[in-house]
């Protein structure tokens, strides 16, 4: 049987990870003490990697294919195939940007500004690259954590650090003096597998349920019935992907003298609560709400 290597991120994006294959039809079972997680799927082997060294797995074959940050994907400036973007509201999912950050009161408010001093970064050939590519001098150097201490502490110039709203990066007076780049989760594969009938056919198949479990995340689908006489404006009153599914329900007319009609649709979670009352009041009845692991 053909295997797929599977490359599952360690640290803070695998639970959401592991949630997010759940929802897409795959269980995987971590274990503490084990590096190699199970999975329902007797054609996929998976392997937790650190996010930062995914690109460099799959880059050189060891893994097929793996979750990784866009970041880390451009800090090994790696050779690889992006299969698809996989940005999810949950914090450890959300688009993130790295910034180019400096103590509140530095006279720095430009890049060049930087000539001669020193950054701390993880990102540190990236950042390199960067100012580089400027013919900026600048001496950088790994940090191997609490960044943002290291520039309001003053052990160096500035930092380059990542970020949602930059709360963390104010409440150490500190500022932004530009953004270098946004980053989401991507799924990438190996060259060589994205190349492989079965292996690509395989990828394809992740990627086609996990973009599909992303859709359907804080959406639900509602089910109601509704008389003939108030079914358009009832429809009127409905959000939707495309247009509400209306059918005809079975022997309605002959048994109560009315048409009745079941209307089903797919709407945003949050507006189930001002929407149900509304429909109550226009007639419909026997609503029902439930949630969606996929919409494809």
């Amino acid at each position: 049987m053909s295997l797929l290597q599977l490359g599952v991120p360690k640290g803070s994006l695998q639970d959401t990870t592991v949630e997010l294959f759940r929802k897409a039809g795959w269980k995987i079972s971590v274990s503490e003490r084990s590096y190699f997680p199970t999975i329902d799927d007797p054609s996929i082997r998976c392997s937790l990697v650190r996010a930062q060294e995914m690109a460099r797995y799959v880059e050189d074959g060891t893994l097929d294919a793996g979750l990784t940050g866009r970041d880390w994907i451009l800090e090994n400036d790696s050779q690889i195939h992006v299969v698809c973007d996989l940005v999810y509201s949950k914090a450890s999912f959300r688009p993130t940007r790295w910034v180019l950050v400096v103590p509140e009161d530095s006279p720095v408010r430009k890049p060049e500004d930087l000539q001669g001093k020193r950054i701390a970064t993880e990102l540190v050939n990236y950042t390199k690259r960067f100012f580089a590519a400027r013919n900026i001098k600048v001496e950088v150097e790994f940090s191997w954590g609490a960044t943002e201490a290291k520039a309001a502490g003053g052990l160096v110039d500035a930092i380059v650090e990542v970020t949602e709203t930059g709360s963390t990066i104010r409440a150490n007076r500190l500022r932004i003096v530009c953004e270098l780049f946004e980053s989401n989760p991507q799924l990438i594969a190996n060259r060589q597998a994205w190349q492989d009938p079965w292996k690509r056919e395989k990828i394809e198949q992740v990627s086609i349920l996990l973009r599909g479990a992303l859709a359907a995340e804080h959406k639900v689908a509602i089910k109601m019935n509704v008389p003939q006489a108030q079914l358009q404006a009832v429809i009127a009153m409905i959000p939707s992907l495309t247009a509400p599914t209306v059918s005809p329900l079975f022997q309605t007319g002959q048994l109560q003298g009315v048409e009745w009609y079941a209307v089903e649709s797919v709407i945003s979670e949050p507006e189930v609560r001002e929407l149900i009352p509304r429909l109550l009041r226009q007639g419909a009845v026997g609503i029902i709400e439930y949630p969606l692991n996929k919409i494809v």
